[in-house]
């Protein structure tokens, strides 16, 4: 058994004030009362909220306050999100902070939710990390998991906990779910999918098992959610398969066919061309709709 204990906050997020204080509040709540914690994982964007106007500096006084955070508690603090500033660009990052307050990593965002993140890069590098004595952990941030090919090259990497902060507060939340259980089952390993509420997101956090089990899902409101969860279970997946049956990470390392769509030096798929634009929908658009007439019946009055 290789237990680690990771505690997920879905608090609720103001778009217009900086949330960072009552994160760290959270935080040293979490701490008195759950003091085995190790990791803390929080929302996409829960520091200073939605807007790109609260962008700060990478190492900006938010980055900070979570590094001496972190120390204080002696814990790893991946605190969600932030829209940072870059030279002349804006990323949606997040930062794995270690135990002793140092930085272990930044990672960007690769799939900005486009064609409504706008004015947000997408990041190019992915990001794992080991915690000594207990495994890897990979990072993705909320739209990354709608393209499996993030959560695979995580998993290929070695990556045994997929730590995923969301900010969803729309209908197709419930899909979600399913993805996250589908992350998990086809790449066996653990998926952290914390979302936050009001401006945060609509909440339903979800943990999920390297079985595809649902280890814990949230509600609405605001909940703090301490999990120990065993490594060896990852392991013992990948090596005997899943509950003894698929094996899927082999069978990809394995494979006989060379996925040509990803081969940037040969033409893109015809049908790919035909999807149009990546852009806002308009009021009435007939995109993907047969090309038929639209009759409109005229208006009538009683006399």
């Amino acid at each position: 058994m290789r237990p680690f204990a990771i505690a997920g906050i879905q608090m609720h997020v103001s778009a217009l004030e900086d949330n960072v204080a009552s994160l760290s509040k959270r935080v040293d709540s979490l701490m008195e009362v759950y003091p085995w914690v190790q990791m803390v994982l929080a929302s996409e964007l829960a520091p200073m909220g939605p807007l790109l106007t609260a962008a700060q500096p990478i190492g900006g006084p938010a980055e900070q306050r979570f590094q001496q955070l972190a120390a204080r508690h002696g814990i790893w603090l991946i605190p969600g999100s932030m829209f940072v500033r870059e030279d002349d660009k804006v990323f949606n990052m997040a930062i794995v902070i270690g135990p002793d307050g140092a930085i272990v990593g930044r990672y960007r965002k690769l799939f900005p939710f486009l064609p409504y993140e706008t004015g947000v890069a997408p990041g190019t590098e992915f990001l794992v990390f080991d915690v000594p004595s207990a495994g890897r952990f990979g990072v993705s941030i909320c739209y990354d998991m709608w393209f499996p090919e993030t959560t695979r090259t995580l998993a290929a990497m070695g990556a045994e906990v997929i730590l995923h902060p969301s900010l969803t507060n729309t209908i197709d939340r419930d899909l979600e779910l399913t993805i996250a259980r589908a992350s998990a089952v086809t790449n066996q390993c653990f998926f952290f999918d914390i979302n936050g509420v009001a401006d945060g997101g609509n909440g339903r956090s979800i943990i999920v098992g390297p079985a595809g089990d649902v280890l814990h899902e949230a509600g609405r409101a605001e909940e703090i959610m301490p999990i120990e969860i065993d490594l060896a279970r990852v392991r013992r997946s990948r090596e005997f398969g899943l509950r003894g049956l698929g094996q899927p990470l082999k069978s990809f390392r394995d494979r006989a066919v060379d996925f040509t769509i990803y081969d940037r030096a040969r033409p893109a798929p015809a049908y790919l061309g035909t999807l149009g634009p990546l852009a806002l929908p308009s009021r009435g658009t007939r995109a993907g709709l047969e090309d038929e007439p639209v009759t409109v019946p005229r208006a009538t009055r009683e006399e």
